[in-house]
């Protein structure tokens, strides 16, 4: 079978913030923006990779959920336990520089891990772990 990772969705509450820390801080493009109504869906992805994209989406939108579930929702994205996504890269340093000068809460600095990877994390606007591994 030949199948892709095409997209991956990590959710915002604010698609303005969102959308500035993949673009500005992490390098990504903007490829498609929906709107409809106060609500904002932003597809971002790497340069040179067209086939790979994050959709920041607004988990309120999402159809069938109860007040109760967006609640917790809410809650688990303010505690940073909701979504998380790791990227790659061949400068873990550079780009540990970039996330921190654009505001990212620092979770872990780079660090060589005992299992033989080196990474960092950081969160994101809304909260989501972002995990950035060195490329080897």
């Amino acid at each position: 079978m030949d199948i892709t990772i095409h997209q991956a969705l990590l959710p915002h509450d604010d698609a303005d913030a969102s959308l500035a820390f993949y673009r500005d801080a992490l390098g990504f493009e903007l490829r498609n923006q929906v709107q409809y109504g106060e609500l904002c869906w932003n597809t971002v992805g790497p340069p040179g990779q067209p086939g790979t994209s994050i959709v920041l989406y607004p988990p309120a939108a999402t159809p069938g959920l109860t007040d109760d579930e967006r609640r917790t929702i809410a809650e688990m994205m303010a505690k940073g336990t909701y979504a998380s996504i790791n990227l790659a890269t061949p400068d873990l340093d550079g780009a540990f520089e970039r996330v921190q000068a654009g505001d990212a809460e620092v979770v872990q600095e780079p660090t060589d891990q005992p299992y033989g990877i080196r990474d960092c994390a950081v969160r994101d606007p809304a909260g989501n772990l972002v995990r950035i591994q060195e490329l080897r």
